[in-house]
């Protein structure tokens, strides 16, 4: 009993040896002839076979993030389908085609461009490449003190098509708005193109006291007090005779009280120069005036536009002067 146990042992061990070593020729063969790869398949279509799927892998999902390199600000790219792997054994002599798996993958990507633009009051303007060059617009713009400084803005943007983007400098050239000058320089002007008409009384007589006008006055125009009434100063031989307002030049000046233009023209120092009468003695000058609007004998309501500012004459700011009588006063 015994010994037919053992030689059934040793007949089940003969043929364990030989079925390993059938196994052994059996993937020795398969080994010579086939090669382990994977198999592609995009949207369910097989596209090719790849041997190294990580490095396949790996070079698709750089093109999703960065895109090819070729172009510059691509923020990454937008594809649909992805391709999917099976492990199979392929023939040694059947070449494996990554790059073309590669290529077909880029066929369908749609790439977005990251990319800045400069707005001014909520437009889009100018574009730039990256977010320094369009913090250093803005910063810029500030430095210049440019008159939109308040009102331009960065919006990061991200789009399939690439605008024409723009250097810092020709952004900030096209951008830029030099901001208004206001006149406070005086130049002399010997002669006007503006007729004469009328007589003044450019006499002076300064006194502290307020004078009681008996007629109720509004400020000609809105600006800098830069010279009060009755003011000493280094450039008059007296005390200051009316009230400089500081402003741009050509804003409107309108009459402080209604009344009849007794005078239209160039006089000397005062430069342009209109005076109304509003009567019971009381008289209210605009002198260095850019251009006057009315001339003498014409009726004027209290606020209407009678000249625009300037500085003509021996004017360092625009001047209006303010007679009561034989009094000299400010409003």
């Amino acid at each position: 009993m015994l010994k037919k146990l053992m030689i059934h042992t040793r007949k089940g061990i003969k043929m364990i040896i030989l079925l390993l070593i059938s196994i052994f020729i059996i993937l020795g063969i398969l080994a010579f002839l086939y090669k382990p790869t994977y198999s592609v398949y995009i949207a369910g279509e097989q596209v090719g076979y790849t041997e190294n799927r990580a490095s396949l892998q790996q070079k698709i999902n750089d093109f999703v993030n960065h895109g090819d390199g070729n172009e510059k600000n691509v923020a990454f790219v937008q594809v649909e389908n992805l391709p999917q792997y099976k492990m199979c054994l392929l023939k040694k002599d059947i070449v494996t085609n990554d790059e073309e798996i590669y290529n077909k993958v880029k066929e369908q990507g749609i790439e977005y461009y990251r990319y800045y633009a400069i707005l001014d009051n909520n437009e889009e303007k100018y574009y730039v490449s990256n977010f320094e060059e369009a913090e250093n617009v803005i910063n810029t713009l500030k430095e210049k003190n440019s008159t939109n400084k308040d009102s331009v803005s960065i919006s990061e943007k991200y789009e399939t098509e690439l605008k024409d983007l723009v250097s810092t400098e020709e952004a900030v050239s096209k951008l830029y708005i030099e901001p208004p000058k206001i006149t406070v320089a005086s130049t002399r002007s010997s002669s006007s193109k503006y007729k004469t008409s009328g007589t003044v009384d450019t006499s002076s007589n300064t006194s502290t006291a307020k004078a009681k006008l008996g007629i109720s006055l509004i400020k000609p125009v809105s600006g800098i007090i830069t010279s009060k009434f009755g003011a000493g100063s280094a450039i008059r031989r007296a005390s200051h005779t009316g009230l400089d307002i500081a402003t741009s030049t050509g804003t409107p000046i309108v009459a402080a009280a209604g009344g009849t233009v007794t005078f239209s023209g160039y006089k000397g120092s005062y430069g342009n120069m209109i005076v109304i009468s509003h009567g019971n003695g009381v008289q209210t000058y605009y002198a260095h005036c850019s251009k006057l609007y009315v001339s003498a004998g014409t009726s004027v309501t209290q606020g209407q536009k009678i000249a625009a500012v300037g500085n003509t004459g021996n004017s360092t700011r625009s001047t209006f002067t303010f007679r009561s009588k034989s009094k000299w006063s400010s409003i």
